[in-house]
């Protein structure tokens, strides 16, 4: 048998369209050479829904979703709903624990397309480090987010990471209970954040990340791309569902055109008028206003835990 790769997603039904996009694309473009386990985690889904991204499934495929409503019961209260991020970005904390087999694994958002060989990334050798992980361009190009991270979240923020695309050691998760740290901070601290569980991990795996070329979470942004453009990440609030002017969105609906989603897709992209952008317009404002209400605050990761860079 090949070497299988784990790869792992966290959805709901309302990103499933996209989670399904994104695994098209992955397997479209990932060596033959090894068995994948694409793994979702989730809360609860329609059946409808994971039948349909099932179909995905070929030799060499296989695509397990796995609910664990039960294990995050305790701590679900304290998470947080912020902006563009969903709470199912927190899951991918628990994955150490939650899958003892695995020492290393790739860990993925929906919102993007993979349009190179995913099993390059699994192979990327960490050594002692936790994450690997690319820099998140729009927080080293934007002075509100630059100062939040070094101010609020007490890192340097030219090598504060999106979180979005990760390779995780999950020898070095564990070594480091991180999972552990995360829940006890989670719990005794009600921080104000802009990027709840992207913090988090910034904090907590500081100086044990080793940044990559920016080809593997490329931001959808006139900037030069390092290396190979392997994957394509629409991580701020303009989607290619929504809006017609995003750059490389035609790297999503090359994929999204052979999705059986893809009626749903193009219903939401014409439902999305003058007032949805509107309102998105008036988010990306606030969230620069927020980052200069946290910075100013007493209660911030920083001023409550000390300064990691």
């Amino acid at each position: 048998m090949e070497k299988e790769i784990p790869i792992f997603f966290s959805t709901d039904d309302n990103y499933i369209p996209y989670l399904d996009v994104a695994i098209a694309s992955l397997i479209a473009n990932a060596s033959k050479e090894y068995n994948y386990k694409i793994i979702v985690l989730n809360t609860g889904l329609k059946e409808e829904n994971i039948a349909k991204v099932k179909l995905n499934e070929r030799p060499g495929f296989v695509i397990d979703f796995i609910d664990i409503s039960k294990q995050i019961e305790n701590i679900k209260s304290h998470f947080k709903n912020v902006y563009h991020f969903s709470i199912v970005t927190y899951y991918r904390l628990f994955i150490a624990s939650l899958f003892p087999e695995y020492d290393k694994i790739v860990y993925l958002d929906c919102d993007l397309v993979v349009l190179g060989d995913i099993s390059k990334l699994y192979y990327t050798e960490l050594g002692e480090n936790i994450l690997g992980a690319v820099v998140d361009h729009f927080v080293t190009t934007t002075k509100e987010f630059r100062l939040y991270a070094q101010k609020a979240i007490g890192v340097n923020p030219d090598t504060y990471f999106n979180a979005g695309v990760l390779l995780i050691n999950l020898e070095a998760f564990r070594k480091n209970d991180i999972e552990k740290e995360f829940i006890n901070l989670i719990t005794k601290h009600d921080f104000d954040l802009l990027d709840p569980d992207q913090a988090y991990l910034n904090y907590l795996c500081y100086g044990k990340t080793q940044l990559l070329p920016n080809g593997w979470n490329k931001a959808p942004a006139e900037i030069i791309c390092e290396g190979k453009k392997n994957i394509v990440h629409y991580n701020l609030y303009k989607k290619p569902w929504q809006y017609d002017d995003v750059i490389e969105g035609d790297c999503f609906w090359e994929y999204a055109k052979h999705s059986p989603f893809y009626d749903v897709i193009l219903e939401r992209k014409e439902s999305f008028g003058e007032k949805e952008k509107a309102d998105n317009d008036a988010m990306a404002t606030d969230i620069i206003l927020h980052a200069n209400k946290i910075v100013e605050s007493s209660d911030t990761f920083a001023s409550m835990l000390g300064v990691r860079g």
